[in-house]
């Protein structure tokens, strides 16, 4: 089966070969990334390899935005992980609900493909009647999460976690997967929007559960935090919408431990 890198905030599969969801921008040299944001990096308890300096701060595990305020900002160092494979959620959350998000777009690249599964994504999570509502705006951006194409074929989308009680503001994805199935495009939106929203990924602590490689992507008390969602479960969790990896024919609506973790949070 061929896997995909979803995100990280951001990334997913090339086809025979692993995507990870991360943004257009031109990589820095690993050279030019400072040993102290390295170290900020891996005492968040992220991996350090292969990080990215981006507009929006620095890549890492493949679609995972840090923006330099999670990189020196504290958290409750009483929030733990508890387990395996369950649900997580960051530190940082949307708070003010009830309340609207708007997702926009920009540029001319957006197909009918990619802008169906944008509505489709929206589509699933209304259908959960949470404390959050999302509405589809207009094409020149300004909503609370703008969608762009960006040209790339080192990733599927990416994102990155809320701040000051609002969602991430982008998800950037990528060109070439504008035109795969419907299914795929709603799952990879839906996923990136879960990271706007201050999930982690279901199998954060080994992403070898999904993606047939890779350790776990950090679980400090400090940084973005991995906080274990009460009533999810102990043990893996197959087709969870929030998994880093997928394949290229993969759609996953949320599970019934998806929808639990939607309700707890929103």
């Amino acid at each position: 089966m061929i896997r995909l890198r979803i995100f990280s905030f951001g990334a997913i599969l090339t086809l025979g070969a692993l995507f990870s969801c991360q943004t257009e921008e031109v990589p820095m040299a690993m050279d030019e990334i400072s040993d102290v944001t390295l170290a900020q990096i891996r005492n968040l308890g992220f991996n350090s390899d292969n990080v990215q300096r981006v507009d929006d701060g620095y890549l890492v595990e493949g679609d995972i935005i840090l923006r330099d305020q999670d990189l020196t900002g504290t958290a409750d160092s009483k929030r733990l992980r508890i387990a395996e494979v369950e649900q997580y959620h960051t530190f940082n959350l949307v708070t003010g609900t009830p309340r609207t998000i708007v997702i926009t777009t920009s540029g001319s690249n957006i197909t009918t493909r990619l802008s169906d599964g944008i509505n489709a994504a929206i589509a699933r999570y209304n259908a959960e009647n949470l404390g959050i509502t999302f509405v589809r705006g207009g094409s020149s951006g300004g909503g609370n999460i703008n969608i762009r194409v960006v040209n790339t074929r080192q990733y599927i989308a990416s994102a990155g976690f809320p701040a000051g009680g609002d969602p991430y503001g982008s998800i950037n994805y990528a060109r070439a997967y504008n035109n795969y199935s419907l299914g795929f495009v709603t799952t990879v939106i839906a996923h990136e929007i879960g990271h706007c929203i201050g999930f982690r990924h279901t199998d954060y602590m080994n992403r070898a559960y999904s993606c047939g490689s890779g350790g776990n992507e950090g679980q400090e008390t400090s940084g973005v935090g991995a906080v274990h969602i009460p009533g999810t479960p102990t043990g893996p969790d197959a087709v969870s919408w929030m998994l880093a990896c997928l394949s290229s024919t993969t759609d996953r609506p949320f599970n019934a431990n998806d929808k639990t973790a939607l309700g707890y949070l929103y």
